[in-house]
């Protein structure tokens, strides 16, 4: 059967990576094995095995890189130290841009006869994603040594997603286009002329949940409950000099990304659905930055770069030598107000 026939289940495969492009350890290293789940019985089995499998490892390939998006850095960029107390408040808006690996799916159309491991192109590319936060003082903390230590200040970050609509594809936001994160920031030393600050900071940030549609030629592929969610520690240590100020830090970045997915090919005559298919990636990376910025009266201008790495995934396709858990370098430009 040529090519044009299957064009659809090309399409199908691809559209969840194409999916979570669009919202956006323990997995499976390249040459694992085929997934339980696309190993169904019967003809509807065998001809969805393919696409199934590919859908799956496209999933685990993507989804480090959406996550790294959403997470950057610092949680607070451009601070240090704990805000002053009750009454003090710093709000933040960012871009963060990491160097994506997008896999080329309209490389390989899957196969009816069962599972065939392909070997996908990559494209490297930059992608970017805004990110507002605030920063809340709850206490100063205490006197010590010149200086405060043990404040304290309450972390809130805003995620966005918008609903799409653009006929054989449409994303929808059962449950809003908006996603609260919180977390906290306990200063282990307040900085003063001569030291300093030094903080430790603990955020959970998750994207909105999203459902995708796809339709190409009457075939249709569903992708429902799409959730991203993350977990991350810091700790920070800066100093400012003048109008100009430096930072570094470190932690941990705790991934939890699933999706369910379902494929309904109508093209070959009776429709053949595939079972629903359900993919999930936990996975845990350390993460290194710095940055560095220009401090005005209540305004900070500040840039930052940094690299995530660690983690194991296995998949049955590969993708042209890159391993879909490679360290990965991102950057981030943004504005942060103090009051």
């Amino acid at each position: 059967m040529g090519r044009s026939r299957f064009t659809r289940w090309q399409l199908a495969a691809g559209a969840l990576a194409l999916a979570l492009s669009v919202v956006s350890g323990d997995a499976r290293a390249q040459g694992g094995t085929i997934d339980p789940q696309c190993m169904g019985g019967g003809t509807a089995g065998l001809v969805t095995r393919d696409a199934c499998q590919k859908a799956i490892d496209l999933f685990q390939f993507v989804a480090p890189q959406l996550a790294g998006t959403l997470v950057g850095g610092s949680a607070v960029q451009g601070e240090h130290s704990t805000l002053r107390g009750l009454g003090h408040f710093s709000v933040g808006l960012r871009a963060n841009a990491v160097r994506a690996r997008l896999p080329q799916v309209d490389q390989h159309t899957p196969s009816v006869t069962g599972a065939v491991a392909s070997d996908y192109a990559v494209d490297e590319r930059w992608i970017a994603a805004p990110v507002l936060d605030a920063a809340i003082g709850i206490f100063r903390g205490i006197p010590f040594a010149g200086t405060h230590a043990l404040g304290l200040d309450a972390l809130v970050n805003l995620s966005y997603i918008p609903e799409v609509d653009r006929g054989d594809f449409s994303v929808r936001l059962p449950d809003g286009s908006l996603k609260l994160g919180f977390g906290g920031r306990l200063g282990l030393l307040r900085e003063t002329f001569l030291t300093p600050g030094v903080s430790f900071t603990w955020l959970q940030r998750d994207l909105p949940t999203v459902d995708v549609t796809g339709r190409a030629g009457g075939d249709e592929l569903d992708v429902r409950d799409v959730r991203v969610s993350t977990t991350a520690w810091r700790l920070v240590g800066g100093k400012s000099f003048s109008v100009f100020g430096i930072a570094f830090g470190g932690g941990q970045d705790r991934y939890d990304t699933e999706a369910s997915a379902q494929v309904t090919i109508n093209h070959l005559g009776p429709s053949v659905s595939s079972g629903v298919i359900s993919a999930r990636q936990e996975l845990t990376r350390t993460n290194f930055f710095g940055s560095l910025s220009l401090n005005l009266a209540l305004l900070r201008v500040v840039a930052e770069a940094g690299r995530s790495s660690g983690g194991t995934i296995a998949t049955y396709n590969t993708f042209s030598g890159h391993d879909p858990a490679a360290a990965q370098t991102y950057g981030s430009l943004g504005l942060r107000f103090t009051w």
